[in-house]
């Protein structure tokens, strides 16, 4: 099962939208995908119409040992598309974790133990920090992907986050490697979107994803309803885009794990 982090430190720069959104695209690929909220807020865990009530297992159950993947997993209303919910009660997982052996490594061993082949790919969707949620994601994962909203404050937040993947590769994790970055947000019509735009592509190069994700009243709406933009409204371009990156993002992965 490849493994992929999607975080930024930085909050509203549609992380969660991203999530939610490309693991639709991957699963409407064919690709049987794994969707981990760790996030406290449970947004993709709502955006993909799960109610608090169907919480019962979620992934704080994973990080402290009550159960396994296998066991917290629900399906959602989009074929192929798992999901392992969050809950607030992660909001005190960061603190009670320090008093576990190993705490870093707690989600790389509740994935390592679950199902074989049951899924192809598996995406976390990271708290908007560079904690122990985060930390533990970027241990578990095999690559990172990080969306970036196209405005000025965007590029500190990046220099930061790259520092803190160059930590991890030295302490925890040599094989994470940066897939791409992906710039959201995009609005043709403002100058600055495409002056950071450009910068990010002059610093990161190939790093940075061709596809953009524009901004999109349909990508907002659709979480009200319980649902990913690519089912709420298949046909804007916010959906379009995503479309775009989840077959971007396949041709970005090794050879020989893109045809497992």
């Amino acid at each position: 099962m490849i493994r992929i982090a999607i975080a930024n430190q930085k909050g509203g720069v549609g992380k969660t939208t991203t999530a939610i959104n490309l693991a639709t695209g991957l699963a409407a690929t064919g690709l049987r995908v794994l969707l981990i909220d760790l996030d406290p807020q449970g947004n993709a865990s709502t955006g993909l119409g799960v109610n608090q009530s169907e919480r019962a297992r979620s992934s704080y159950d994973l990080l402290v040992g009550n159960c396994g993947v296998d066991d917290a997993v629900l399906p959602t209303r989009v074929p192929k598309l798992d999901i392992v919910p969050a809950t607030q009660d992660l909001s005190g997982a960061e603190i009670e974790l320090i008093e576990y052996e190993e705490r870093t490594h707690r989600l790389e061993r509740v994935l390592n133990e679950a199902q074989t082949g049951r899924w192809d790919i598996c995406l976390i969707d990271c708290p908007p920090s560079l904690g122990l949620l985060t930390i533990n994601a970027m241990v578990a994962a095999q690559f990172l992907l990080v969306p970036l909203q196209c405005e000025f404050f965007a590029l500190e937040g990046l220099s930061q986050l790259l520092q803190t993947v160059e930590r991890i590769r030295g302490r925890f994790n040599p094989g994470l490697s940066i897939m791409g970055v992906a710039l959201t947000m995009y609005d043709r019509r403002n100058r600055l979107t495409e002056q950071v735009a450009d910068d990010v592509r002059a610093c990161l190069g190939d790093l940075v994803f061709s596809t953009v994700i524009p901004r999109n009243v349909r990508l907002s709406e659709a979480p009200s309803h319980g649902v990913p933009a690519l089912i709420y409204d298949f046909r804007c371009s916010g959906s379009e885009a995503y479309m775009r990156l989840a077959r971007e993002l396949i041709s970005r992965l090794p050879r020989q794990e893109a045809a497992a």
